[in-house]
This record gives C-alpha cells, sequence and structure tokens, in this order.
C-alpha cells in the first residue's frame, strides 16, 4: 500500500503565495523536461450536454516529480472539476491527489510570469489586461511578483465587470488599477496580457507599440486566437511548447495560413530561454510574444511545491492506494 495525501482546495490556499508559485513554475520550465505537446480531449459530439474530458501530463526529472491535470468540463452547467494526481517520477509510487481548481489562475498566471520575466523589457511598468475574470486576476497576481507595475489599466466588454476588478486588485494589491473604456487604452502599456474567451482577435496590432511584451493565454484552439496575424509575424514569438504549436496555436496556425510567417517563425519555447539555451528579447524595440496554451509543466511543478509544503505542515489527509502487484493478485 502506498499512503497519498489528499489535498483539498481549502488546504491549497494556505500553502504558498503567488511568489512561491512563480519560483516553482520557473524552476519547472528550467528542467524542460518531458511533456505532453496537447490537451487530449474526448467528447460526445452531438450529446446534450456538450461536455468534455480533457488531460496533459509532464515528467519534471531533476524535482522527481510527474502528473499532470484531467478535468471534466461543459456539461450544461458550465462548471469544471480539476484533479491534480502526482506521481514519484523514480518510482512511479502515487504522491497526492490534489482539487485544482483554486490553483488553475496563479500557476498559469505564473507561466506568463515568468515569461514576463524574461521577455518584457527591464523597465516595464505598466500592464494592460484584456479580460476580467478569474484567470486575469491569477495574471495579475503572478506578474505583479516579477516587475514593479507603476499603472494596470484593465479592459472587458462589461462595464460593470471591469470595475469590480480593478476595485478588487486595487485593494489587495495595493495598486493603481484603472477599468477603461476601450481596449486600444489598455493595449497601450508595457505588458499586455489577453486572458478572454474570444476566438478572434481582440486588439488590432496597429495599436501595439514598438518594445511591447504580449502574452496570449486565452486560447488553446486551432481556429481561434486573441492576436491577428500581424502581432505574430512582427513578434520574438515563443510558445510555452514548441510541439504545442502544431496542434492548438490558433494564433500561429493561422498566421501560416495568411502567409505572414513560415514554421521556422517560432523563436525559441519558454524553457529553452528560461534555461539559457535560447535568447529572449535582443532589442529594446522587440515585440515579443508568450503564446501560452498552459502545459503540464507548470501544473506539475505547482503540484508538486503543494504536495512538499502539505508534507511538510502535515496538512491534508491521506488515503491508502494499492499497487497493482497486490490488486491483480487475485485468485481467478
Amino acid at each position: 500500500m502506498s499512503e497519498v495525501r489528499l489535498i483539498t482546495a481549502d488546504v491549497v490556499d494556505e500553502l504558498a503565495d503567488p511568489r512561491d508559485y512563480v519560483d516553482a513554475v520557473r524552476e519547472g520550465y528550467r528542467q524542460r523536461g518531458e511533456a505532453a505537446p496537447a490537451r487530449s480531449r474526448t467528447r460526445l459530439e452531438g450529446e446534450d450536454p456538450p461536455g468534455m474530458l480533457t488531460g496533459y501530463s509532464a515528467i519534471l526529472p531533476d524535482t522527481g516529480a510527474m502528473g499532470g491535470y484531467m478535468y471534466a468540463a461543459g456539461f450544461g452547467s458550465s462548471d469544471g472539476w480539476f484533479f491534480l494526481p502526482l506521481f514519484d517520477a523514480r518510482s512511479g509510487e502515487p504522491l497526492a491527489l490534489i482539487d485544482g481548481s483554486s490553483m488553475n489562475p496563479i500557476k498559469t498566471g505564473s507561466a506568463s510570469a515568468v515569461a514576463v520575466d524574461e521577455l518584457a523589457r527591464s523597465e516595464a511598468a505598466t500592464l494592460g489586461l484584456v479580460g476580467s475574470g478569474n484567470q486575469a486576476w491569477g495574471q495579475l497576481q503572478a506578474i505583479d511578483v516579477v516587475r514593479d507595475l507603476d499603472e494596470v489599466r484593465v479592459f472587458s466588454p462589461t462595464r460593470e465587470h471591469r470595475q469590480a476588478f480593478a476595485r478588487h486588485a486595487a485593494g489587495e494589491l495595493g495598486l493603481d488599477v484603472e477599468p477603461v473604456d476601450h481596449v486600444e487604452a489598455a493595449v497601450a502599456s508595457d505588458i499586455v496580457v489577453t486572458a478572454t474567451r474570444s476566438g478572434e482577435p481582440v486588439f488590432d496590432d496597429r495599436d501595439l507599440r514598438e518594445g511591447t511584451h504580449v502574452t496570449a493565454m486565452g486560447r488553446y484552439h486551432p481556429r481561434r486566437r486573441e492576436v491577428d496575424g500581424r502581432t505574430v509575424a512582427r513578434s520574438v514569438y515563443v510558445p510555452d511548447l514548441r510541439a504545442r504549436v502544431d496542434e492548438d496555436a490558433g494564433a500561429f496556425r493561422q498566421a501560416r495560413e495568411e502567409g505572414l510567417i513560415g514554421a521556422d517563425h517560432v523563436h525559441a519555447e519558454l524553457g529553452a530561454v528560461v534555461a539559457d539555451v535560447a535568447p529572449g528579447r535582443t532589442s529594446p524595440e522587440d515585440v515579443t510574444l508568450f503564446d501560452s496554451g498552459g502545459t503540464g509543466i507548470e501544473t506539475v511543478a505547482a503540484g508538486a511545491m503543494l504536495c512538499e509544503r502539505a508534507r511538510e505542515q502535515e496538512l491534508g489527509s491521506t488515503i491508502a492506494w494499492t499497487p497493482a502487484s497486490e490488486g491483480m493478485d487475485r485468485p481467478w
């Protein structure tokens, strides 16, 4: 029998702050390891409700952990349930089962923060958020760790939503957060993050200033994108995983279809930049673009950090898990 730690969302919320997540995710991308290039999605077409089962995984050799997400979403209620199983990468023994719901925005935001730290200008001090949901909040929390922000501008189509977001963010982080009435005002920033559900570009490339860093994180579908082909073409383009680009990086794929770029437009994947295998920004005038579709790397890195802390603090409960050698040793 193996002792598996069950870490529920209320325990997750006690274990780490945004800086802890950013540090763990940075280390995960430095290792690079082995990661599934894209999510596996299983759905029953034509069924009602139209839900799906999704999963992705990674192995982090130095951390000694492997695992990933499996989640169900979209079954009529548009809700989701996130399971993060974590295993020992050396023995295969299960270590933890983590409720991945509350950690999702901050671990995703941490990947963006690592990219900002590597790709944005060191003096970048203004952040434009396009989107005002939970994912935008995770992005802001994490980016606040790696840059000293003078001003945050947030735009979303619903005025009440962006105003409520601005009040909450200003109160929680002590930042100057301004809800803006037009997306152009958010895009006129040193760092721009798109965290939307839009399937079409949410801003015009002509409004993007030289030297800006962009993180596009709201879409991971071959036919959907948040930034247009011109933005991709002018950018130093860095995806979280190179192999994912051909799978579900809609902005890159559609820019290729439009004849604006070739397959060689990928500058490097994020892990190569973090590990100093490839350079990041090479000029103050560069427009850098991080295409964040979400990978098992940040998920396992965050999960391993949470598991270690839960063990040290004896938080969460434990359950017994039967290995195959015992479970399958039955008389037939």
